[in-house]
């Protein structure tokens, strides 16, 4: 049986038990300690022992990855065998939960060939089975190996290296002077444990992005494995986070920050009313509004009513661009960046590229206070540019009320409930798309309250009464649904779980569900229906299609139920 405990992207941490046996993923078989999981070697091959089971895993022709020689794939008690190269028209029975690859040393070596096997097997094998891949594993590696969707591994590797006086360590390896093969297998080990550490805490990109600059080859595996296995990693991300840090040129390519720059480029649209854009620098504190400097960029803002024509976007690495307004969502809400004043040529491409695509959304006029960061973006437009020394100065922020004031001449200024509306209608958009963003804001919905604690009211027609359709807050950074405003969602089709029939005591795990929308990730709101009526509303605890194939673990957390 298996349990997901934990997940960071495509990484997880697992507990797989047969009765009263269980392990805790990533996990290493030895090949030499007498334990209920190890593989012992006999002369007609290796043995897989896995609780009491015994699984020969050296079946018949010894292919190698590069072979091009299909084998059929072996099942016992559970377990099924997949030799390399992968066939994918091979099934693997459905009462098999673990996956064994035996012959996947030769993949150390072949970046892309590595990638493309582990993605077919686990895309084929899907979340509910245990994938095992020998051979492979060492310190260094094997965080980006979990990264990929690995659960287990074993020790040879690293007691081959070992026996040839290699030391592996999670920095790298280096030349020893004796046999280190159980000071290898022990650091191995002890890198497990930190996996678990960073992916029970959702941060296990941060170290993957610290081990792979151990070696070229693991580069240059990770830069593939964002490109080519970037829809594959986009599963299993998730749309809320916590803190996290962009210290490589790496971590620009983090899948969750690229889902971000989509939703930016493919949903988002600005608040129609927003006729004068201005750009601003980032600050250490996140949220931006709360920081000293975006509090002082306010005082020089908000200066009289000309402030709702006025289109704040601030400009940032790796981000690109984060529209005021979302500037409390994830991940503009928690990452944090090296400040040097210097810029990568990646990052002057994408912030160039962003800024063009936020000022081909019209406005009348430009208005830069970025200081020496405008030259990223000069020849853009025309814009006024007011820094003088450093944004914050007292001159500079004079400069900014008049640039402001004189950008608004002549324009008639909209009130703060068209204000409201509209901003939150540019969130919906991000969060959901334009379908849902207009069924949620038509029939006489408006928006209440101070930012980022907006909530979304509706007149109840021939009543006095309101309805509330949902809530932001800062802590989510998203709009949290009410059931009404579930109705509401479920009417475009999106975010749906559909229920077995039985009484939902609490939350939804995921052995009642039966159906669930593909295109929700981890953080979502969910729309949980039985027999086609709403009956409750919460968070995506999994995506969408692990929903549907694990059999254990909370689905959704529920906020509300239907009375």
């Amino acid at each position: 049986m298996l349990s997901v405990i934990g997940r960071s992207q495509r990484g997880r941490t697992c507990e797989y038990s047969r009765g009263e046996l269980s392990i805790k993923t990533p996990f290493i078989v030895s090949s030499s300690d007498e334990t209920d999981v190890r593989i012992s070697t006999l002369p007609e091959g290796r043995v897989f022992h896995l609780f009491g089971s015994e699984i020969p895993i050296d079946q018949k022709l010894l292919t190698s990855a590069s072979s091009r020689m299909d084998t059929a794939p072996f099942c016992k008690d559970g377990v099924c065998v997949i030799r390399l190269p992968f066939n994918n028209e091979h099934d693997v029975p459905d009462d098999s939960d673990v996956v064994v690859i035996p012959n996947a040393f030769e993949l150390r070596n072949d970046p892309r060939k590595l990638i493309d096997s582990v993605i077919k097997i686990r895309e084929k094998i899907g979340y509910n089975r245990l994938l095992c891949m020998f051979g492979i594993a060492e310190p260094s590696t094997i965080a980006l190996l979990t990264y990929m969707g690995v659960d287990v591994f074993n020790d040879s590797f690293a007691k081959v290296a070992g026996s040839k006086k290699i030391r592996l360590i999670p920095e790298g390896e280096v030349c020893a002077n004796k046999d280190v093969s159980e000071e290898n297998i022990a650091d191995l080990k002890k890198e497990c444990d930190v996996i678990k550490v960073f992916t029970e805490a959702g941060r296990l990109r941060e170290l993957v992005d610290q081990r792979s600059a151990s070696s070229p080859l693991s580069v240059a595996t990770l830069r593939i494995f964002d490109d080519v296995g970037y829809r594959y990693q986009e599963e299993c991300c998730s749309t809320v986070g916590t803190r996290f840090a962009c210290n490589t040129t790496q971590a620009l390519r983090r899948p969750d920050l690229k889902i971000y720059r989509e939703k930016i480029s493919e949903r988002y649209k600005k608040p129609e009313h927003k006729r004068i854009l201005l750009l601003l620098p980032c600050s250490a504190k996140k949220p931006y509004h709360i920081s000293k400097s975006h509090k002082a960029f306010a005082s020089a803002i908000h200066t009289a009513q000309h402030d709702t024509l006025v289109h704040e976007v601030i400009v940032t690495s790796p981000l690109g661009i984060v529209p005021r307004e979302l500037d409390f969502v994830y991940p503009a809400n928690s990452y944090d960046i090296p400040v040097t004043g210097e810029w990568k040529c990646q990052e002057k491409e994408m912030i160039r590229s962003m800024v063009a695509d936020i000022i081909s959304q019209g406005y009348d006029k430009i208005v830069s206070h970025l200081g020496e960061t405008t030259e990223l973006i000069r020849g853009l437009a025309d814009m006024e540019e007011t820094v003088v020394g450093d944004p914050t100065t007292p001159a500079s922020l004079k400069n900014l009320d008049d640039a402001l004031r004189k950008a608004a001449k002549g324009m008639e200024p909209v009130g703060y409930l068209v204000e409201r509306n509209e901003a939150v209608r540019s969130i919906l958009n991000f969060q959901f798309g334009q379908d849902v963003a207009d069924a949620l804001m038509s029939g006489g919905s408006y928006a209440i309250g101070k930012f980022p604690y907006w909530k979304i009211l509706r007149d109840v027609p021939s009543s006095k009464e309101k309805i509330q359709l949902g809530m932001f807050t800062a802590e989510r950074g998203m709009l949290s649904l009410t059931i009404e405003g579930a109705e509401i969602v479920a009417e475009i089709g999106k975010n749906i779980v559909e229920m077995t029939d039985f009484e939902m005591k609490g939350n939804l795990f995921a052995i009642g569900v039966v159906k669930a929308d593909p295109n929700m990730r981890i953080g979502d709101e969910a729309v949980i229906m039985l027999n086609g009526e709403v009956v409750a509303v919460g968070v995506a605890l999994m995506s969408g299609r692990e929903m549907t194939e694990l059999k254990r673990g909370i689905a959704v957390k529920v906020r509300h139920k239907k009375k």
